[in-house]
């Protein structure tokens, strides 16, 4: 449930509100808009309906949230979402375009690979210190030794880091080292994963899992949001379908849904759900063109020999064409990179 103040409320009347909800027992999680707050109300049953909040001093309307996610609906938060790291927003007017290898392979290549797609215009590396692969003959990625040199490189360009925790374990590490805790598909219903990534107050990067519709991947990041963290990132990275000339298949309608439903900030990875190099750019455009907040691209300098998933990323030259092409749509649509 949901109350809706009164626009411009004095702030002893919200307070009042609160300290109702309070005495009857819920938990109130407060949203302050340009214009109107609201105060959402948690643990309600339907005895709750009958609580007199709508008699209170500026309450306009009290409104029963039918959706099963509440913290993340927009209904809770009308405005959208800005989840701000170090000098990056992701959900504002400029698109965030995160970019880097797949899994971290050593010091040299990470600033190399680093140095050139923040010249092209990139605000984020990315990179996998631990990488969940299907086989467990394939390479696990760096591990801790990985986390330290992303930390280094990110401290020399300035830009924000974001990299996958696997489980509680690697989570500390994570936490430790990285700007931007990634919880990647294969983990999107780890609720006990969500739950402890939503502990760390740590602004959180949730892939939609492989065959996860959008309403799973909402209900995965109000696991996270139920725990206090509303610094929640969500990214669309393609699903499985029956399709096989691309690995997985990018769904773009998810784009307009999710902004539709919820507040939160929507990234799109091109690179997973494409898997071959020579379709990102188109998937990339169209992404923008959706209404995405940012795009997540695999770069390496030589895919030929990567450790892992060396076919879909794309040369640091390739990486600087598509970023050409990317502020021609984005300017189309107003928005900038």
């Amino acid at each position: 449930m949901i109350i809706v103040m009164r626009a411009h409320a004095p702030e002893e009347q919200i307070q009042n509100v609160i300290k109702h909800v309070e005495d009857a027992g819920f938990e109130v999680h407060l949203s302050r808009g340009v214009e109107r707050t609201i105060i959402g109300v948690k643990g309600v049953s339907h005895d709750a309906l009958t609580q007199p909040f709508e008699s209170l001093k500026g309450v306009d309307e009290v409104i029963r949230v039918l959706k099963p996610y509440k913290l993340a609906s927009r209904e809770f938060h009308p405005d959208n979402t800005q989840v701000k790291v170090k000098d990056v927003i992701f959900g504002g007017n400029t698109l965030v375009i995160g970019a880097g290898p797949c899994s971290i392979e050593g010091e040299d290549m990470y600033r190399d690979i680093s140095q050139a797609v923040k010249a092209s215009g990139a605000t984020l590396l990315r990179g996998g210190a631990f990488k969940p692969r299907s086989s467990p003959y394939s390479f696990q990625g760096m591990g801790e030794e990985g986390l330290k040199i992303m930390r280094a490189v990110g401290n020399e360009t300035g830009l924000p880091i974001q990299t996958e925790a696997t489980n509680p374990r690697s989570l500390q590490l994570v936490a430790k080292y990285a700007d931007i805790i990634q919880i990647g598909a294969r983990n999107m219903q780890n609720y006990d994963l969500l739950k402890e990534a939503g502990q760390t107050g740590m602004p959180i990067l949730l892939k939609r899992g492989m065959a996860a519709s959008t309403k799973d991947l909402l209900l995965s990041a109000e696991y996270i949001m139920s725990e206090g963290n509303d610094q929640v990132i969500l990214c669309e990275r393609g699903i499985r379908t029956f399709e096989t000339a691309t690995r997985n298949t990018l769904d773009i309608s998810a784009i307009p849904v999710l902004k539709e439903n919820t507040h939160l900030p929507v990234m799109v990875d091109p690179s997973h759900a494409s898997g071959h190099m020579q379709y990102i750019q188109a998937l990339s455009l169209a992404a923008i063109a959706g209404g995405c907040d940012g795009l997540l691209i695999e770069v390496h300098n030589n895919p030929e020999i990567a450790k892992s998933d060396g076919e879909q990323s794309l040369l640091p030259e390739q990486f600087a064409d598509l970023m050409e092409q990317a502020k021609k749509v984005a300017a189309a649509i107003g928005r900038d990179i």
